[in-house]
């Protein structure tokens, strides 16, 4: 299961090279969220929410975790080409989000 999470949530983002066959390349990208993220049965939320189930779901809606107001008013609903866009640069859909990349903005799009 965790590995078609991570191999489905990398392939919308379009890192590297990740691609459906390609689970071992969407965990070596999800390194980088891993900092702040969790997916799969046991994934808690931590610096950042969980992201498991992401596409469908509104923004600003996990259980138990602390959203900014402008995430929770963003009136997002992610789905593939929602979050390619949103993970390029989140400041420019939502203003004033809580999460930052553990990269700059320049290594974070270089990566997408």
């Amino acid at each position: 299961m965790k590995r078609v999470v991570l191999a489905a949530l990398f392939v919308a983002i379009g890192f590297g090279q990740a691609n459906g066959q390609d689970a071992a390349a969407g965990e070596k990208v999800f390194l980088v969220c891993k900092v702040c993220h969790q997916v799969g049965d046991s994934a808690k939320n931590a610096v950042g929410p969980v992201l498991n189930g992401l596409f469908g779901r509104k923004a600003g809606t996990v259980a138990g975790y602390s959203y900014s107001n402008a995430n929770k008013n963003s009136g997002i609903t992610w789905d593939e080409a929602t979050f390619s866009e949103y993970i390029k640069d989140p400041k420019a859909r939502c203003r004033a989000p809580r999460w930052r990349s553990p990269g700059s903005r320049t290594s974070r799009k270089s990566k997408i």
